[in-house]
């Protein structure tokens, strides 16, 4: 039987579901689909579309660091837009966070995210480091 351990902040937002924020396992953190919430107000970033979707990257972050992770370990992202033409804003946030090598990614357009109004939901991957894996 695989051992996993579950991450949780409260720096972010607590998962909308029966999920966890973020789980490790086999040497990796799986952080669950984030969307644009702000976790101290508990609601959606709504002022602008770049200002949802950094707010999912600094979410993204909090947990990150929870794990004892940060950008620089990521791996593999997976991202959902509600509309393909904000795929460039998404970019350009995106390449604010990471650096070369950048990670693997997939990015697609859904028609709905789980939270009415939220423009685009990122999943991600990393590799824990040596002494915190288990």
């Amino acid at each position: 039987m695989s051992q996993r351990k579950s991450v949780q902040t409260p720096l972010a937002p607590p998962a909308l579901g029966p999920y966890s924020q973020a789980v490790i396992a086999g040497g990796f953190l799986y952080i669950s689909g984030q969307l644009g919430i702000d976790a101290a107000a508990g609601s959606l970033v709504e002022s602008s579309k770049e200002e949802q979707i950094e707010r999912i990257f600094v979410n993204v972050g909090h947990i990150l660091k929870a794990a004892g992770c940060g950008f620089g370990d990521v791996v593999k992202c997976t991202g959902f837009l509600t509309d393909m033409a904000d795929f460039p804003l998404f970019n350009s946030i995106y390449a604010r966070h990471f650096d070369s090598p950048f990670p693997a990614r997939s990015v697609f357009e859904v028609s709905a995210l789980p939270k009415k109004g939220a423009v685009a939901e990122l999943e991600v991957i990393a590799k824990m480091t040596d002494n915190l894996s288990f």
